[in-house]
């Protein structure tokens, strides 16, 4: 499929976190179906790679926690139909009873007070019927031991929906939420240990194997481009909330 030109767009899309993992892969995805694709990244390099690989994104380097900054953006690109929110932090994990709690705060400042920034900090821009789609993690609704604190960040995120399907109302509210996903979230897991960990949670898992960032991707962009669905968090995780991985 050829990516329509910029120029030639009819709907716009700000995907924040949109230079890796399932934050490209939406951005990607939604240029290829016709889109005006904005992504915002912190870190200059990654830009500057997307630069050659992925021209057609429209390119912004800002921190998502940062309200005036994210507005300032917004106001320059004007009516924004579609905003996806993938920002992320990589704290948060650990056994309960050593959470650094200055930590958790950070990780609770990349993800959810960034998300709330965020859509505040857009809301002027968005079209009447435009969608606003979070990304959040199955953790929110599992137990697994060691993640208390990304859960309760999560289930944050997830609990900003409903209202808000009904506040912003008919701008349209998902969230999608991922479980075990190959991107860069876990590199700072050793490549021998990440192989084996996902190797056995493969295993449990009712679909057999771990999901790609493409695959959750498609589900994004359907949280964000079907005008039927609103104030649902759609589960893209491979059955996990089902599995056992004791």
């Amino acid at each position: 499929m050829s990516t329509p030109s910029p120029d030639t767009a009819t709907t716009t899309a700000l995907v924040i976190g949109g230079t890796s993992g399932v934050g490209l892969a939406t951005a990607r995805l939604l240029a290829a179906r016709g889109d005006r694709v904005h992504v915002v990244g912190r870190g200059k390099e990654r830009l500057d790679e997307l630069a050659v690989t992925d021209p057609e994104l429209v390119r912004h380097q800002a921190d998502a926690t940062d309200g005036p900054a994210i507005g300032a953006l917004a106001a320059e690109i004007g009516t924004v139909d579609r905003l996806v929110l993938a920002a992320s932090g990589s704290e948060g994990v650990g056994a309960f009873a050593d959470l650094d709690l200055a930590m958790l705060r950070r990780a609770f400042d990349a993800k959810f007070w960034a998300h709330v920034a965020t859509v505040q900090a857009v809301l002027p821009y968005l079209a009447p019927d435009g969608s606003v789609t979070f990304l959040s993690a199955i953790t929110a609704r599992t137990g697994l031991p060691g993640t208390a604190g990304v859960a309760a960040i999560n289930a944050a995120v997830e609990a900003l929906v409903k209202p808000l399907a009904v506040e912003l109302a008919p701008v349209r509210v998902n969230a999608v939420s991922p479980g075990y996903v190959d991107t860069p979230w876990w590199s700072g897991v050793p490549e021998d240990a990440r192989r084996a960990m996902f190797a056995q949670a493969a295993a449990a898992l009712p679909v057999r194997h771990i999901a790609t960032a493409e695959e959750v991707a498609e589900v994004v962009a359907l949280a964000a481009t079907n005008t039927n669905l609103t104030g649902t968090v759609l589960e893209a995780d491979g059955g996990a909330r089902l599995a056992s991985f004791g």
